[in-house]
This record gives C-alpha cells, sequence and structure tokens, in this order.
C-alpha cells in the first residue's frame, strides 16, 4: 500500500470516472485503474464498484477511502511542517468562499495576494456554505469564508468581523422616505430574495421576521445579490443587503440604502476550517490580509446583533 495509490483511490472517489480522475493525477488511465486494482488485491476486496455509471465505492470501499483522506491529511502535515519553516509562503492554498462574499472582498484580497506573495497558488471556489463544508471535511478545501455559527464539532470557526444589513428600497417603495426601517415595516410580497441554500436568504427572512408571519410568498428568486439590486431598481420592491455590498454605492445608491433598528442585525463572517487542517502557516497569512482590507469597525460587534441562522 502506498499513498500514491490512496491519492489515487481518493481522486476516483472525487471524480467518480477513471479518466477524469487520472488527468487530475496526472497520470494516464490504465496507471490510474491499475494501481486501485493492485490496491484492492493486496487488501482481498473491491474498493469501487465498477459495473455502475458513474463508479461508485462499495461498503467496505466507502470506510476505506475515509481513512484514506485521514491518512493524506496526516502525511500532508509533514511537508507543511517543512514548508513552515521557510520565509517565502509557497504551496497551493484552496479557499471556498459563498457568492456574497465573493464579489466584495475576494477582488482586493486576490490582488494583495498575488503581489506579496507571487509563488503562493491560491485555488478559489465560490459555492454555498453547504458544499464548503462538505469539502472542507473531504479535504478538497484547506479553509472557507462563510457565515456563522455552523455549530459543526467538526469545523473550527475563526471569527473576522460582523457585516451590518441594510434594506435596499425602490425609489417608489412606501418606505423611502423612512430613516430607520423595522421589521413589520417590510411587504413581504415586495422581497426580493437569494434562492434557496443560501445562508443569506435564511437571515433575510428571520430578519424580517417572515417565518413567524408565515404570510410571504416570492415570485423570484436568484444566488446572486447584484442581481437582486436590479430587480429592485426596476420595480416597487426591497432587498436586504449585506455592508460590504453598500460600501461599493455611489450617494445616489446609498439613499436608498435604510438602516434597521439598533441594535443592528449583523452576520458573523468567519474563516472555517476542518478540525485538524494543516497549511497553518498560509491560513494565518490569509487571515492577517483579509483583515487588512476590511474597515477596523467592522471587526467588532459593538452595537450589532447577529441574526440567526437556520439550515
Amino acid at each position: 500500500m502506498t499513498l500514491t495509490q490512496l491519492e489515487y483511490v481518493v481522486a476516483l472517489d472525487t471524480h467518480r470516472h477513471f479518466l477524469l480522475a487520472s488527468e487530475k493525477c496526472f497520470v494516464t488511465q490504465p496507471t490510474l485503474s491499475m494501481q486501485i486494482q493492485k490496491l484492492e488485491d493486496e487488501l482481498g476486496v473491491k474498493i469501487f464498484d465498477r459495473t455502475k455509471q458513474p463508479v461508485i465505492p462499495t461498503e467496505i470501499g466507502a470506510s476505506i477511502i475515509a481513512q484514506a483522506r485521514v491518512v493524506l491529511r496526516e502525511a500532508s502535515m509533514i511537508r507543511q511542517l517543512i514548508s513552515d519553516q521557510k520565509d517565502a509562503l509557497t504551496g497551493e492554498l484552496r479557499i471556498g468562499i459563498i457568492p456574497t462574499l465573493a464579489p466584495y472582498l475576494l477582488p482586493p484580497l486576490y490582488k494583495e495576494m498575488r503581489e506579496k506573495y507571487p509563488q503562493l497558488n491560491l485555488v478559489i471556489k465560490e459555492t454555498i456554505t453547504e458544499e464548503v463544508i462538505h469539502e472542507l471535511k473531504n479535504n478538497r478545501l484547506d479553509c472557507g469564508l462563510v457565515v456563522t455559527p455552523l455549530k459543526d464539532p467538526s469545523i473550527k470557526e475563526d471569527v473576522l468581523f460582523y457585516e451590518e444589513l441594510f434594506v435596499y428600497v425602490s425609489k417608489k417603495n412606501a418606505l423611502i422616505d423612512k430613516k430607520y426601517v423595522l421589521p413589520n415595516d417590510i411587504d413581504p410580497n415586495q422581497l426580493w430574495l437569494l434562492e434557496e441554500g443560501h445562508c443569506f436568504r435564511s437571515q433575510a427572512l428571520n430578519l424580517c421576521e417572515l417565518r413567524k408571519r408565515g404570510d410571504f410568498h416570492v415570485k423570484y428568486e436568484t444566488g446572486n445579490i447584484e442581481t437582486l439590486k436590479r430587480m429592485v431598481d426596476k420595480s416597487d420592491g426591497l432587498t436586504i443587503l449585506p455592508e460590504l455590498a453598500v460600501m461599493e454605492f455611489n450617494k445616489t445608491q446609498f439613499k436608498l440604502v435604510k438602516r434597521l433598528k439598533e441594535p443592528s442585525p449583523a452576520r458573523e463572517v468567519s474563516l472555517v476550517t476542518h478540525r485538524d487542517y494543516i497549511k497553518s502557516k498560509l491560513i494565518k497569512t490569509l487571515k492577517e490580509e483579509i483583515l487588512n482590507i476590511v474597515p477596523k469597525p467592522m471587526q467588532k460587534l459593538q452595537s450589532k446583533k447577529v441574526v440567526e441562522i437556520n439550515y
């Protein structure tokens, strides 16, 4: 049994296709298939059911793959110990980030990281929180930028900042002249929301107390905050926006932004890792660069109140 064979097994489990797995491992398909077969012969069990398309692990194979991921993670720690002793930041850092953070945090962060650490290879995946957590547990990501708390004992949360939530209204909306907005002021039939699966949707529903009221329906849903803004601009509706999105507004747009009654509702943004994470030096550097970008007032809870997330 070799680490290379375990890497091939994990790759095939990840991609469920021999050709794709071999391409990701930079070997030929026959080589990957032969090495997995050799491992199966050595162990005396079938790890994969090749009669299914896509290929799937057998019952014992699933257990072997889970342990293989643990072994590979531990083996990576040896390489990372050596890397951490070097002055230059090198290697690869795989980051997951949710769509409601990516457009506002990622461009300045990527620019700074590329300029300061040219030998560091950043691999960034934009996806929903559920997928980030799944990828962390399966060692396909090193860290994630998501909204917390997650209440998952296998995930370590390092709080970075608190992002206030605002109401963004159309010029035609009845709330346009209000300075502050109360949850009960929001007409659920005028509210534009992100689609199911986004934690920001859950927070918006809780913030507006719509789960309690039970009288809302949504005609259109999207996975993009920028689309929500445009839908509001072209209608008489409103939506909920995070602080980083509002910070990019011009004076005209900012007139359409309304604060909610204090304590200001906010979402907690954290850098998350698996509890057995490696690449500690790279992740620490990433955290420092994020905190250099985010305004200092956002890094303190102050008079803000974290809005609950429901999954």
